[in-house]
């Protein structure tokens, strides 16, 4: 039960990941320092930036009864 438990968080998730709206609002920069005997270039470090929008999720719940049948079982002799 656990186990169906997990796996259906990380569904939800995954779902949840994949329905996000991403957009790129910087561009990345690296430049790497060049070494020799002695350093001739300084490094220089610029990450990407990005706006991610994620869904609106609106949970409910609501109750239900559901009718279960009912199982005779004979044990074997």
């Amino acid at each position: 039960m656990k186990k169906l438990i997990a796996i259906a968080i990380a569904s939800i998730g995954l779902a949840g990941l994949a329905a996000c709206d991403v957009k790129k609002t910087q561009e990345g920069n690296v430049t790497l320092p060049k070494y020799e005997v002695e350093k001739t270039q300084s490094g220089d470090v610029t990450l990407p930036k990005y706006d991610v929008k994620t869904p609106d999720v609106h949970v409910t719940t609501e109750e239900k009864t559901i009718t279960v049948p009912k199982v005779e079982v004979t044990p074997a002799k």
